[in-house]
Order: C-alpha cells, then sequence, then structure tokens
C-alpha cells in the first residue's frame, strides 16, 4: 500500500511485510494501484473461480475429476494467488489483491489513507474476472441442472449452515492468511528481504495449505473482492439455470475476513513480526 513518509519510516522500524516485499512501489500513483489491484484480482478470479466451473459444470473436460476435485480446486487456487500477485505487481500496485489484505496492512501501518482506491480496484476486478468465467463457459450453464453448482462457480457458500461457526471458520482462515504472510515477509526471516519473486510463491503455497486444510467448512473465501464480487455478478448476469445468489450467507464472507485480518495485524504489531 502507498503511504507517506512517516508511514514508510513505521514500516522500517517495525520490519513490516509490504514494506519489504514492495519496497520498489512506495512512490505508486493511485491510478496505478487500482490497475495493479483491478487486473490482478480479476486474473484471481477468472483462473480461481475458473478452475471451479471446469470441475462442476456438465460436459466440460473437468467435469469427472470426481474425488480428486478438492484437490484440483485448492491447488489452481493457490498457484492462481502466485500468478495474480505477481500481475498486480506488475501493473503497478502493491498487490493486495483482497481487502481483507489491505485492511490488515492498514492497521499494521495505521495509515487508511488507499483504502478506498485498493478496495475499489479489488471490486471491479472481481466482478470482471466473474463476467470472463461465465463467458468462458458460456455452453456450459444450461446444461447444468444443479444452480448450487452453478453459483459455486461464482462465489462460496458453507458446507453446513451456522452462522457462529461459518463466521469463525472465515475469520481463522483469514487470520492465517494475513498472519503467516506477514511472518513470511518479517525480517526475522530475512534481514534483507527475500528474492524477487519468493514472496508470491510462498503466498500461493500458503492459499494452497490453507485450502486443503482449513477450506472444507465454508469453501474458504478469505477475500470479500473474492466472493462478494462474483455474487454481484451471479446477481445480474444472464445466466441459464442459475438460482438464488444466496445474500443472507453473504455478509459472512465481507465482515470475517476482514475482522480476521485486523486481529493478525494486531497480533503481529504485539509480536514485532
Amino acid at each position: 500500500m502507498k503511504a507517506g513518509t512517516g508511514t514508510r519510516t513505521v514500516w522500517r522500524q517495525r520490519r513490516a511485510p509490504v514494506g519489504r516485499l514492495f519496497r520498489r512501489l512506495e512512490g505508486l500513483t493511485a491510478m496505478q494501484a487500482f490497475l495493479g489491484e483491478l487486473f490482478g484480482t480479476a486474473t484471481l478470479v477468472l483462473l480461481g473461480n475458473g478452475v471451479v466451473a471446469n470441475v462442476l459444470l456438465k460436459d466440460t473436460y473437468g467435469s469427472n475429476s470426481g474425488s480428486t476435485s478438492w484437490l484440483v480446486i485448492t491447488t489452481a487456487w493457490g498457484l492462481t494467488v502466485t500468478l495474480a500477485v505477481l500481475v498486480a505487481l506488475a501493473v503497478g500496485s502493491n498487490a493486495h489483491i483482497n481487502p481483507a489484505v489491505t485492511i490488515g496492512f492498514a492497521v499494521y501501518a495505521s495509515d487508511w489513507s488507499t483504502v478506498p482506491v485498493y478496495v475499489t480496484g479489488q471490486m471491479v476486478g472481481a466482478i470482471i474476472g466473474a463476467t470472463l468465467v461465465w463467458l468462458q463457459y458460456l455452453p456450459h450453464w444450461a446444461r447444468t441442472d444443479d444452480p448450487a453448482s452453478i453459483r459455486s462457480c461464482f462465489c462460496t457458500a458453507p458446507a453446513i449452515r451456522s452462522t457462529p461457526a461459518n463466521f469463525g471458520s472465515e475469520l481463522i482462515g483469514t487470520f492465517m492468511l494475513m498472519f503467516v504472510v506477514a511472518a513470511i515477509f518479517s525480517g526475522n526471516i530475512a534481514a534483507d528481504g527475500l528474492e524477487p519473486g519468493i514472496g508470491p510463491f510462498l503466498v500461493g503455497l500458503l492459499v494452497w495449505a490453507i485450502g486443503l486444510g482449513l477450506g472444507g467448512a465454508t469453501g474458504y473465501a478469505i477475500n470479500p473482492a473474492r466472493d462478494l464480487g462474483p455474487r454481484i455478478a451471479h446477481a445480474i448476469l444472464p445466466i441459464q439455470g442459475k438460482g438464488p445468489s444466496g445474500w443472507d450467507y453473504a455478509w459472512i464472507p465481507v465482515v470475517a475476513p476482514c475482522v480476521g485480518a485486523a486481529v493478525a495485524a494486531a497480533v503481529a504489531l504485539a509480536l514485532d513480526i
């Protein structure tokens, strides 16, 4: 995230992960931040939700994945996060591609000035990515007779509906995302920072591990834009065979990840990670 001189000093003093990973982008403009987050998040949703569609929709080459479908989905999402971070960096942002991460960094740095630019880019990118998934699999929606499977190609839903448990699952998953990201880029690990490209790769492995270990309860949104943007697209696009967009559940994968990331950032500060 872009920050003023005072905030950059705080980052350096506290060995903040964002300062080490994205040091070269300290002077980025609002437009660079917006476009980087837009293209990065669009890449995230297109490739991530694309693999879900490939597995769940009828008559695709991936539709017979069977018992390996969860491994296919979690592996693809891990790879996708790495690629999306690289895209966002190349276009010119600090590659948060997740409003919860943006909020976590704002808490860490005590600077909320660029949160609106980042979150707007992330939301627009998520809607664009979801729309591209719809276009990519256009003939397959009509052949899929399960509205829940169609919706799963856009947004998450819990395996067992329980508001406290579902909220806790998303909070824990996002806490681990933010806290381990802080550990990965901590000066306690690499005093001079990681080599270029290593950070995005490790974050992709982290998301893969979260999906395999924690994702089975709610589908591990752990990213408000990744869930809300495609849910909006599901609601407004003329998708054949779709059902309700699940708005009664939609607040959980928005609020819980933001809480989890903020708590993780506070804990990282307390531990001087």
